[in-house]
């Protein structure tokens, strides 16, 4: 990248850079907010103060009582915490589709090495889980064992295809179990209508513009959660450890600001879409028309494309010294050789392997994505040009 040239970030379903306001209240918490939160002296009560706005505001976004919201690590612990609770010495059954993130996939796999039956449900070549399909997970897992749980994201997080909750929901709770929703793309970017009907739902700060390493797992009343740690008596013995009271003081501004980033989101979409256009007729020009990922309805932030001819690692990496930041699949899957289980459960290891996923947000501008636009095009003109003369 020339020094002069301007970064381009857009990669913010990987992570979302952290708003002003966040990083103000984090600062302003140091200077008060350093005592252990669990003492029960006054520096510890005005550190504890911070975490319990966070749970408020948190309870408030997702439609759920603070009581039951429990701070987590991030989406990654609360999504463990949603598929472990269900299943102790009663083992049971768990369904879950193949294009969850790895929080759930391999927190089922783990599940499913300890006795627990898992049923596994292809999504849709759309993207989309279809409802019908759970049903028959449902009652195919239900003649083995128990069905204790379905897990089923919000929005998926590489292509972001829009999942039928609130029909989900419906069936498994005609049948039994309950429904936990990974919200984690979801909140603050969709209406609340997006998780409606889940009983356990995870979300992570840093997705909605907070600080890392704080999430939260919301839960409706009378449901008891396992530990999956082990240690103090915090967050009610379930996620034993000394919080954090900075990170609720941002997780409490972030939660919100991301009450109205639904509003903002939408007016994503017509960017997103003239980006998405912008890019199909520069591959177009250069021999490698791009397909997209995801036919389903899709948050209004995001497109993943498949580059026939090209690896999707090889274009981030090369758009990277562009000063163009994008993914070639889950930032949590990044650094690994194997394509993306999500875009191979749906299309294939081809597509997978060929996919580059471009997500924006509310401070992405017009000439931002303009310029990206133009970068992509210098990148693939000189990637043919290598390959001509190799």
């Amino acid at each position: 990248m020339h020094p002069a040239a301007r970064a381009i970030y857009l990669d913010w379903n990987a992570t979302t850079p952290p708003h002003p306001e966040v990083l103000a209240a984090m600062q302003s918490a140091a200077e008060v907010a350093w005592a252990n939160p669990a003492s029960v002296h006054g520096p510890g009560r005005r550190a504890r103060a911070f975490i319990e706005q966070a749970r408020e505001a948190v309870a408030r976004l997702t439609g759920f009582d603070a009581r039951d919201v429990i701070l987590t690590s991030g989406g990654t612990e609360a999504n463990n915490l949603a598929l472990c609770h269900a299943f102790d010495e009663r083992c049971g059954a768990l369904v879950v589709s193949r294009i969850e993130h790895p929080s759930v996939t391999r927190a089922a796999e783990a599940l499913a090495g300890r006795g627990v039956h898992v049923a596994w449900i292809d999504p849709e070549p759309s993207g989309r889980v279809a409802p019908e399909a759970i049903a028959a997970a449902v009652d195919r897992a239900a003649a083995v064992a128990p069905v204790r749980l379905v897990s089923l994201q919000a929005v998926n997080h590489e292509t972001g295809v829009v999942q039928p909750i609130a029909e989900a929901a419906a069936i498994v709770h005609a049948r039994g179990a309950r429904l936990h929703v990974d919200a984690v793309q979801a909140v603050g970017r969709l209406p609340p209508e997006a998780w409606a009907g889940a009983d356990l739902a995870s979300i992570a700060a840093h997705k909605i513009r907070g600080p890392k390493g704080i999430g939260a797992l919301a839960v409706r009343p009378g449901i008891r959660l396992r530990p999956v740690l082990l240690g103090g008596a915090q967050e009610r013995g379930l996620r034993p450890g000394t919080q954090d009271p900075l990170a609720a003081a941002g997780f409490a501004v972030a939660a919100r600001r991301a009450i109205g980033g639904p509003a903002r989101y939408a007016a994503l979409a017509p960017l997103r879409d003239r980006l998405e256009a912008e890019l199909v007729e520069i591959g177009r020009a250069a021999g490698a028309a791009p397909i997209r990922n995801g036919d389903g309805d899709r948050a209004p932030h995001i497109t993943n494309l498949s580059w026939p001819g090209w690896r999707g690692d090889e274009l981030c990496a090369a758009l990277d010294l562009e000063g163009v930041a994008v993914s070639s699949g889950s930032a949590c899957s990044a650094g690994t050789a194997e394509p993306s289980p999500v875009l191979t459960a749906m299309l294939g290891p081809e597509r997978a392997a060929s996919a580059v996923r471009f997500s924006i947000g509310e401070d992405t501008a017009e000439a931002d994505l303009v310029e990206a636009a133009r970068r992509v095009a210098r990148v693939l003109s000189r990637l043919r040009s290598l390959r001509a003369g190799s």
